[in-house]
């Protein structure tokens, strides 16, 4: 958690209830230590999807679905949802969970399995395109996305990216970081410079969750 817990504590006792059925997914996943996005960062999606109210939704890593289906609950009824996974035992509970008839936003999401970055060439070769891309996938992956995403983004269409702060170790010295964890801390600090600095992107980090970045393509 970044920043202060008992602030966070209390803006999200201010957030609206999820409905039922995705509460209870919420439960489950926290039970079982499946990491889905956290209180705030819901609140914060929700709020952009409202103001933004993307047709196209292009979402990098689904892990169970949650973030999908959330995205699907609060979304326009024509708006289609693209969702990536690769990792096996998270597609078990994707394939079971946006198949399930309890939730009725299942019907505008696609699951596409297999590797990210392989899917995401073949969308760009497909000439398919997204006013709304959620990235909530490997972190050390984030710079290698980005040239396909960017293809893929439409002008005036909305990036964003989750985690990105890593739990606030991002600001730290490298040579401060545990030598397995350097490539992702390298690489993520990459990422944001990035982003923050494209002239094609308007880009504001939030301290929300894990880290969040929002960028407008311009």
């Amino acid at each position: 958690m970044i920043g202060n817990d008992r602030i966070t504590d209390y803006i999200n006792s201010l957030a609206k209830e999820l409905p039922t059925e995705l509460l209870h997914l919420e439960r489950e996943a926290i039970e079982n230590h499946v990491p889905i996005i956290k209180k705030d960062t819901q609140g914060l999606l929700r709020f952009l999807l409202k103001v933004h109210q993307p047709k196209q939704i292009l979402e990098v890593g689904t892990a169970i679905g949650f973030s999908a289906l959330l995205m699907g609950e609060y979304t326009m009824e024509d708006c289609q949802i693209t969702t990536i996974e690769k990792v096996a035992m998270r597609l078990v509970e994707a394939v079971k969970n946006l198949a399930d008839p309890r939730f009725p936003q299942k019907d505008k999401i696609t699951l596409r399995e297999g590797d990210a970055l392989e899917i995401l060439k073949d969308l760009v070769q497909e000439k398919r395109s997204y006013d709304f891309i959620f990235l909530d996938a490997a972190k050390a992956q984030y710079m290698a996305f980005l040239p396909e995403l960017m293809q893929l983004l439409l002008v005036g269409g909305m990036l964003v990216t989750d985690n990105v702060l890593q739990d606030g170790t991002v600001i730290n010295s490298r040579y401060s970081i545990t030598r397995r964890d350097r490539t992702i801390h390298t690489r993520m600090r990459e990422y944001l410079y990035t982003i923050t600095h494209r002239e094609d992107l308007e880009t504001v980090v939030l301290p929300v969750g894990d880290g969040v970045a929002i960028s407008k393509k311009l």
